[in-house]
């Protein structure tokens, strides 16, 4: 079904002709070549059967060359791959990346959705028992000195945007990333900034204890945050790639980033331009 949709896109379309054409265009050359090198091969290479043979070689080509593919790209300098997969965050192997707001309220059903992100890891990571994670959260908490104080229900300090706190859930790590915040009204919302801000810290955090490993990280900025309008499915992935090359330029982050996107999202994202995206951040 998804491979039907890449081929009904002027991206594609308009690769592949250009592929057909640049081949047809070489093998032309080369047939212009011999005729000069050796002429009297000349009426050997003209006919019905040539100019077939050079049209079904060309299509071969531009479908090899344009054909869908799984959107990930390898990297060589820096050394480290980005993928961009169809699929269930919690069923990931290595590190996860959960967003939260930055008062980091666990409470449910009241204050977060049974069925966000931080609902279901709750659920099917900590078994539901939320007072073991609010535990866990606490032991690094504890240790940061709050931004201020809101008046709300639930957790009142917080944190800021761009504070991480790491769960050890072994043998990976779990990423707590604050890049919303929460009004008086329990209600979460954010900004392109503040998830900028908040992937840089998380990169940084990442390098530091994450010894490299494989880290999967959702589509930021929808759901309880209220940005699917300021940063939709597609813009969100190119602000997490990029801002992973950036820090990968500066320091080793991880040897693979997955960027893991809902079949109702994956399905409506332009694959073929996220995939000429990512080769284009390949350095120059």
């Amino acid at each position: 079904m998804n491979i039907f949709t890449d081929l009904k896109t002027w991206r594609f379309w308009k690769g592949f002709l250009v592929n057909v054409f640049a081949c047809g265009g070489f093998i032309s050359a080369i047939f212009q070549f011999v005729v000069i090198v050796f002429p009297s091969q000349a009426n050997s290479l003209e006919g019905l059967g040539v100019i077939t043979g050079t049209v079904i070689i060309s299509i071969i080509f531009g479908l090899m060359v344009s054909w869908p593919r799984p959107i990930e790209m390898d990297y060589s300098a820096p050394k480290t791959k980005i993928k961009i997969i169809k699929g269930d965050l919690l069923e990931q192997d290595g590190h996860l990346v959960v967003g939260v707001c930055d008062t980091f309220d666990t409470e449910l059903p009241n204050i977060i959705s049974p069925r966000s992100l931080l609902g279901q890891t709750i659920h099917d990571i900590f078994g539901g028992n939320v007072k073991s994670l609010d535990e866990q959260l606490n032991q690094i908490l504890s240790k940061l000195a709050p931004d201020g104080i809101i008046d709300k229900e639930g957790k009142r300090e917080k944190y800021g945007i761009g504070t991480v706190v790491p769960v050890r859930h072994s043998p990976r790590i779990i990423y707590f990333l604050s890049y919303c915040e929460m009004n008086q009204r329990n209600e979460a919302f954010g900004t392109v900034d503040g998830v900028w801000k908040s992937l840089v810290s998380l990169w940084d955090k990442q390098s530091e204890i994450g010894n490299h490993g494989t880290i999967s990280v959702p589509v930021i900025g929808g759901g309880q945050a209220r940005m699917s309008h300021l940063l939709p499915a597609q813009d969100s992935i190119r602000l997490i790639a990029l801002s992973f090359m950036f820090a990968s330029r500066q320091h080793k982050i991880s040897d693979e980033l997955r960027i893991v996107v809902q079949p109702s999202d994956y399905d409506r994202l332009d694959r073929l331009e996220l995939q000429y995206f990512l080769s284009s951040l390949s350095p120059s």
